[in-house]
């Protein structure tokens, strides 16, 4: 069976003062702000010194961390944050936000994927139907391209005062994909830790999904 991905292994934090530093939080090099990893992104300097984005925690080297937001990604990129915290000159790629949006994605589809197979997970609008009426669910994905009438009739009209969140992080493609069908509007999750990592990694990907055109 595929590793979970929630069992990322710690790193360490990237602070000037500190060479090692192990523990739930994480240094940016652009803030300066400690926050729990799940609410930052890692990347890490390649063989080539490249600069590449380290969405699950696992590439070997130094952690450099950046709060998961694109505002933060556009000053580190300004100010070369990356070069200044790897102590030498380092390569970025035209596409450094693509892969960042991209790896987030992936993540996403990882965690729901792992769900489906431990039976965590439903999707269709009769299984998700058949969890909420027998109080099974403790999260919503919905398509983010899905129709808004959709989406809101299967929770009866309703935007707020529901027991569970919803989140809308993936399309109706990439959802289907994940249980094999050709699209999904609406995926349940169960209560456990599959909720959490969803939470964490769609707030992640929140963070960087901004028009830059």
């Amino acid at each position: 069976m595929p590793a979970d991905p929630a069992l990322a292994p710690d790193d360490t934090l990237p602070d000037d003062s500190i060479a090692r530093e192990r523990g739930p939080l994480r240094r940016c090099i652009v803030t300066r702000q400690t926050l729990p990893k799940e609410q930052m992104l890692r990347f890490v300097i390649g063989p080539m010194r490249e600069v590449v984005p380290d969405p699950g925690g696992r590439l070997p080297g130094r952690g450099l961390w950046l709060v998961a937001q694109d505002d933060v990604l556009r000053k580190a990129l300004k100010q070369g944050a990356f070069a200044k915290a790897a102590r030498g000159s380092v390569g970025v790629a035209g596409d450094l936000h693509a892969l960042i949006v991209s790896g987030l994605r992936q993540r996403i589809l990882d965690f729901l994927g792992f769900a489906r197979r431990s039976g965590e997970a439903v999707a269709g609008r009769e299984a998700v139907l058949d969890w909420l009426r027998h109080d099974k669910v403790a999260l919503l994905i919905q398509a983010s391209d899905g129709s808004p009438a959709e989406r809101s009739r299967l929770v009866g009209g309703r935007t707020d005062g529901l027991d569970f969140p919803v989140l809308t992080p993936l399309t109706a493609a990439e959802l289907g994909g994940v249980f094999g069908r050709d699209r999904a509007v609406h995926v349940a999750i169960s209560p456990g830790r599959m909720v959490s990592s969803l939470q964490a990694e769609a707030a992640r990907l929140a963070g960087f999904a901004v028009d830059r055109g």
